[in-house]
């Protein structure tokens, strides 16, 4: 005789299959065969009728908010170590309740975005209403996708927008989620592909027009998982805060510090003053907000900006690590206001080198909130109205410590490396206005050595007090790296030394030879692309890009983890109170590390994409311009132009380039005709017509036309070999995603 399951079975099958529950679904799961069906829809239809499921169309799902069991998935460790699930079936219309993870001894180990089947336990007087337990283990994480969704007739299909993924996914009717057509949505897989190979997914989250003003960054925030709304204890713990008071601080405030920043800077976090010397030497003190002050361990501020782990930067809009009545007011050294700071004065001689430095909590008052452009016109004789009193008080002494830095760091040998910053300019709408480039002062450069060696400082009076930090590492290139470097040099008529340990003397060396001539961008590009990438780390490795033994972050703990915890380190080891480095955190300095490290990574893509995105936007009114450029990359698939006017990449087809085969050559890094002879490599410079700019994907595809001045010859056809009018909007769209893809691996 089959054995009925009981309710609780039933409703734990439910959950556990949220995409797979109708009633054969369920009679098929527990063996219901016959007769017995019959019995099996009462169960239902009871259960049905005291409202511990919902019937849709032919699937069953639980209709109370959150039911005793339900699959969860579980979420990055917040600033304490605490676990985290946010429910899979979420539908109502308010705020999905927070539910804390409590794994057993015995309990399997579980990661981000893992699956389980829970037991849940409501709470009353926490930040969370729910306590789960597990059950068991359902999945771990699913794919996910962002794109446009194209309702059909038997639900629609979710067309990507990342140029890294090309084929579309299906959605059923029954988990659209109530898209509309067109709108940018998120999906995540479900269950096997179908007989085409076309992956099935569901709807999770609706995020509304893509061509709307400001969806650019939306787009790549969401694509990417940034956090972007502070939960609300979070905000009350930030606007309740008080302004710090001068106990167990030392008074700066008769200083002549000020602030030097971007004109538009929403936020100062570093102040800097200097001193001449006698002996031709200098004293200079940085001074940085004191966010330890506001931001304790294990409070809601702290586990969310563990979580953010830093701020994200793009064109319309900041997605700050911390609520702005503290990012943007408290711990904002704004002008003729006293703000708590953690302030180093650090001694150098005659010749730059740093001789002394002792580090301070105390408090300042900023003299002014200078602007880069402000502070270079009077370091140029040219002040204004804000700088003419500051002269000889603050211009001209900060200017003599940078020139002993300078001199200093010629000794140094840091990585030189000269890369433009693209400035994207929107209109009030959000649309872009014009892409240029931002102009590059020597009070750009001041206030970066002032940065460098305050985070020196720090990371050597850590050490010398035997302190557990957060080193910021930088470990030199890999022999790969550095022979892919040297081609590139060759192929443009330089020359990188072999048989030697390197030094990034070496690599100035390149650069220098290459400076003022058509390869210079190229040369800089290719340099920064052989290089490791940063990090965060427990154990001191060095900086190789700067030349430095040690090195960690102090001066931005406004927009980065990293330097909070480096704040929090000075704090414990100098006894100026309890908000120091706790025990817990030095146990988790390992996790934190690879944790920021990753959300880095994250808000560099994100930022990257959205510049992608506005400049293909940008550019998407001018399909069938001629443009000039410069060939920076070759791959069997076709070459990537740098574009002179905008800095945008776009890419050149192999299968658009002329009417003959193109051999790809690895060692030399060109493409060869099979019937000319002509050979397109890194370097040469290009006339293009821009046949297709899709914003959404942040995809170009061009046309070559001139290659170093000539016209394209013609070889014979081949065939099959397809010219630029025979490829079809749709495979050139293809061909820039996979080809986006492979080359964002290679680099």
């Amino acid at each position: 005789m089959t054995q009925i399951p009981s309710k609780e079975q039933i409703l734990e099958w439910v959950a556990a299959h949220p995409e797979a529950n109708s009633k054969r679904d369920i009679a098929k799961a527990f063996g219901i065969k016959g007769a017995a069906r019959i019995d099996l829809k009462r169960l239902l239809k009871e259960l049905e009728a005291a409202g511990q499921l919902e019937r849709r169309r032919r699937h069953y799902l639980d209709a109370e908010k959150l039911p005793p069991v339900t699959v969860l998935e579980l979420l990055a460790p917040d600033g304490s170590g605490d676990l985290f699930a946010r429910p899979m079936d979420w539908r109502n219309e308010g705020p999905m309740p927070r539910i804390l993870y409590i794994p057993r001894e015995s309990d399997p180990a579980l990661g981000r975005g893992d699956r389980f089947l829970g037991r849940l336990a409501p709470v009353t007087g926490e930040e969370y209403q729910y306590e789960a337990r597990l059950i068991r283990r359902v999945t771990a994480s699913p794919n996910r996708i962002t794109g446009i969704f194209r309702k059909d007739t038997e639900g629609g299909r979710i067309m990507p927008i990342d140029k890294g993924q090309d084929r579309e996914w299906r959605v059923r009717s029954d988990a659209t989620l109530g898209a509309e057509n067109g709108e940018l949505v998120q999906g995540e897989q479900v269950g096997p592909k179908n007989r085409m190979g076309v992956p099935w997914a569901r709807i999770i989250d609706r995020l509304g027009d893509p061509s709307a003003p400001r969806a650019v960054s939306l787009i790549a925030i969401h694509q990417h998982g940034i956090p972007d709304e502070f939960p609300d204890a979070v905000i009350r713990e930030a606007e309740s805060a008080k302004p710090a008071t001068m106990k167990g601080r030392d008074d700066l405030r008769d200083l002549p510090l000020v602030t030097i920043d971007p004109s538009d800077a929403r936020d100062h976090d570093d102040a800097v003053a200097a001193l001449v010397e006698e002996d031709g030497g200098a004293t200079i003190w940085v001074a940085i907000a004191d966010v330890a002050h506001y931001v304790r361990t294990g409070s809601a501020l702290d586990r969310e900006a563990w979580n953010r782990g830093n701020s994200s930067y793009f064109p319309d809009r900041v997605v700050p690590m911390l609520p702005e009545a503290l990012s943007a007011d408290l711990c904002s050294l704004h002008e003729g206001v006293d703000r708590p700071v953690i302030a180093v004065r650090m001694r150098l001689d005659a010749q730059g080198n740093k001789a002394s430095h002792t580090f301070h909590r105390a408090m300042m008052n900023s003299r002014a909130s200078l602007s880069y452009e402000q502070a270079q016109a009077g370091a140029d004789g040219n002040p204004d109205d804000q700088t003419a009193p500051l002269m000889d008080e603050v211009i001209t002494p900060l200017w003599h410590a940078y020139g002993l830095l300078k001199s200093a760091r010629e000794r140094r040998q840091p990585l030189e490396l000269d890369l433009p910053e693209r400035r994207i300019e929107l209109t009030p709408d959000g649309r872009v206005k014009d892409v240029k480039f931002r102009e590059r002062f020597d009070a750009h450069k001041l206030i970066e050595e002032f940065m460098v060696l305050a985070n020196v400082a720090a990371a050597e009076e850590l050490s010398k007090r035997s302190r557990p930090l957060l080193f910021r590492v930088h470990e030199e290139p890999s022999l790969a790296k550095i022979d892919a470097l040297r081609e590139v040099a060759q192929a443009s008529g330089f020359t990188l030394a072999k048989g030697q340990v390197l030094h990034t003397s070496h690599l100035n060396r390149l650069l220098a030879q290459s400076q003022d001539t058509d390869f210079d961008e190229l040369i800089n590009i290719s340099t920064l692309r052989s290089m490791t990438q940063a990090y965060y780390h427990p154990e001191n490795y060095g900086h190789f890009g700067l030349s430095l033994k040690s090195y960690a972050h102090f001066t931005s703990p406004i927009r980065r983890y990293a330097d909070l915890i480096v704040h929090r380190a000075l704090i414990a080891g100098h006894g100026w109170g309890k908000d120091g480095l706790t025990a817990d955190e030095i146990e988790r300095l390992s996790e934190t590390a690879t944790h920021i490290s990753e959300t880095e990574r994250r808000s560099m893509a994100a930022e990257r994409d959205t510049t992608d995105r506005y400049l293909a936007a940008y550019l998407s009114e001018r399909v069938g311009t001629e443009m000039t450029g410069r060939i920076n990359g070759v791959q069997k698939f076709g070459a990537f132009v740098r574009l002179d006017e905008t800095g945008a990449d776009g890419l050149l087809p192999i299968r658009s380039i002329g009417q003959e085969y193109f051999h790809f050559d690895p060692d030399a890094h060109t493409l060869v005709g099979s019937d000319t002879g002509l050979e397109i490599g890194v370097g040469q410079r290009v006339t293009v017509r821009l046949v297709e700019a899709v914003p959404v994907t942040g995809g170009l595809m061009l046309e070559l036309l001139e290659l170093d001045g000539k016209a394209m010859p013609r070889g014979r056809s081949k065939g099959r070999r397809a010219g630029p009018g025979r490829v079809s909007t749709k495979a050139r769209l293809a061909e820039v995603k996979r080809a986006t893809k492979r080359r964002r691996k290679k680099s």
